[in-house]
């Protein structure tokens, strides 16, 4: 045989030309059986929480799911979800000594655990609505960091100007962290409806998980240009002890009812360090996507249909509003657009290092609008998606669907009911505008819904969305609930294997999403005890793994077995 690298595919028990045999698995549809385990209430806008709407957000730790929801902070066992302790978000910054009670309001709130260093991260910002002055709009972060993986126990908190620049407003913070830092964004404005652009601050993880946490060597990076680093930023969550400090962002959300196809992404650098740069952003070209909610003049209004015939419900629009996750390099994304008449949902995967898109894929259903989507993955190529739904015959309800990646292909299964909702939901701004005979106005839904991995067992996704319970005492508008979702996933496939023989040595490479399988050799087939364990220096490279072995003299098998 020569000696150049010759990249075959090979098949179970196909023999080669060569005295070895190369035992493989065949490429196959990845099959992703899903199972929902604890599936409990939440917090409910009628009984202890009356803030609308709550951006429900929630993250799994080692022992608990934390919500942590405008109006309150709530810590459910993971076992059985039961309800631990809810207090105020207000008492939440109290109790981590920050006082905010003589704030107007808080909100917008995050929360995420860290495996790599056992802490809880958690961000709200403040807000002045009544000021009459645009300069007085003003506001801060407010961040906080948990003193061991128990959320019940200490935080320390801080609060810092969001624009130390211009004193511009941040809306619509964002959250995301790696190995190196921890990244705090917002959507700045300048009064209550001039947008302005992104803004971005960095915080060393090493200052926040020292013996005295502080904020004080952050790096701001002022706010930038819409046109420049796009809309709405995510920092990406690197859950996996990588360093990407990738960030992604839309290159447009709502200002048109166009196609657009630009993605920006671009990282910081450095950011372990007191003085955190950024690299020159990307313009990354993605399939068209369309804004299905934009309330600007002359656009239009793709709200979710519900089944009293109302559209009035607000589905937000094409922004990143749900964490980007990341895993063994891989930036997985997802948002809204429009297909056929309907709210969709589209989803990326996209190389960290390179901003190459992987692959894109749209989710649609014929009958159902589908909106406040939020993605997560684990390192075996797992994916889920969890979202609402609703139309004319369907009242909002919580779904999540299950895809797997297999040699760089994901296959998304069918949609999996979480939680139906109860009525056609109205909140009371627009209820009591139209009493009163004002304009008609949008109903709040959302504005995110959130997927984390268990740090414990990265087959178990929970996730958190909101649904219309039920309707207040006097009949008038209805009340949400929020619902906690855990769900159980296996996947079986057998990853496609390459051969690439150089004179008397092999390369065997298999898909990096195959990470739970190893590499075993046998010289007799015919008997099982006999494989053993490849030895060497396995390689991630281009998402394959890979592994150098010796050709011997005489049959030689090799096989992945999965753990």
């Amino acid at each position: 045989m020569t000696t150049s690298p010759s990249p075959l595919r090979f098949y179970p028990l196909a023999w080669l030309t060569a005295s070895w045999l190369l035992v493989a698995g065949w490429p196959c549809q990845a099959q992703v059986a899903l199972q929902i385990g604890q599936n409990f209430t939440g917090t409910t806008e009628d009984g202890n929480n009356p803030i609308t709407p709550p951006d429900c957000n929630g993250a799994i730790g080692p022992q608990h799911f934390v919500e942590f929801i405008n109006g309150s902070f709530t810590v459910y066992s993971k076992t059985n979800g039961q309800s631990l302790g809810r207090i105020t978000d207000v008492k939440f910054w109290a109790d981590a000594g920050l006082n905010v009670s003589g704030y107007p309001a808080v909100s917008d709130p995050r929360v995420i655990f860290d495996p790599a260093t056992q802490r809880w991260f958690a961000s709200q910002v403040d807000a002045n609505a009544t000021a009459s002055d645009p300069t007085l709009y003003a506001n801060d972060f407010l961040f906080a960091v948990s003193s061991t993986p128990d959320p019940r126990g200490a935080w320390q908190a801080f609060s810092f100007r969001a624009d130390p620049d211009h004193g511009y407003f941040a809306d619509f913070p964002t959250l995301g962290l790696d190995s190196n830092a921890v990244y705090l964004a917002g959507d700045y404005f300048y009064g209550a409806s001039n947008a302005v652009g992104p803004g971005l601050v960095s915080i060393p993880k090493a200052d926040l998980v020292g013996a005295t946490p502080t904020v004080a060597n952050r790096t701001w990076f002022g706010v930038m240009d819409y046109s420049v680093r796009g809309q709405v930023l995510q920092p990406a969550a690197c859950f996996d002890g990588s360093s990407s400090g990738s960030v992604l962002a839309m290159g447009d959300i709502g200002t048109d009812s166009d196609p657009h196809s630009n993605m920006v992404s671009f990282a910081v650098l450095n950011a372990a360090s007191h003085s955190a740069t950024l690299s020159a952003p990307v313009s990354i070209s993605i399939p068209p996507y369309e804004v299905p909610y934009n309330s600007d003049m002359g656009a239009p209004l793709f709200n979710p249909m519900q089944p009293d015939g109302t559209t009035t419900l607000q589905a937000n629009d094409a922004r990143l509003s749900a964490h980007v996750y990341a895993v063994n390099g891989v930036l997985y994304a997802v948002h809204n657009t429009e297909l056929n008449g309907r709210i969709a949902i589209r989803w990326y995967r996209i190389n960290a290092a390179t901003a190459a898109v992987l692959e894109a894929g749209t989710i649609s259903d014929p009958a159902l609008d589908l909106f406040f989507p939020s993605i997560a993955a684990n390192a075996n190529g797992t994916v889920i998606i969890a979202y609402n739904g609703s139309s004319g015959n369907v009242y909002v309800s919580c779904y999540a669907v299950a895809g797997q990646t297999v040699n760089g292909v994901t296959t998304f299964g069918s949609p999996l009911l979480l939680q139906s909702g109860l009525v056609s939901y109205h909140d009371y701004n627009e209820v009591f505008s139209q009493l009163l005979g004002g304009p008609v106005t949008d109903s709040r839904w959302g504005d995110y819904s959130t997927v984390s991995v268990d740090p414990i067992d990265q087959s178990r996704f929970w996730m958190i969305n909101m649904y219309p319970s039920g309707q207040d005492s006097s009949g008038t508008f209805g009340i949400w609930s929020t619902q906690i979702t855990q769900l159980l996933t296996s996947s079986s496939y057998n990853p496609v294997v390459s051969l690439a023989q150089f004179g008397a040595q092999g390369l065997i490479s298999w898909p990096a999403t195959a990470a739970n399988f190893t590499l075993q050799s046998n010289t007799n087939l015919s008997s099982s005890n006999n494989w053993m364990p490849v030895t060497g220096n396995f390689t991630t490279n281009n998402g394959q793994i890979s592994v150098q072995v010796a050709l011997t003299n005489g049959a030689q098998f090799f096989r992945l077995h999965q753990l």
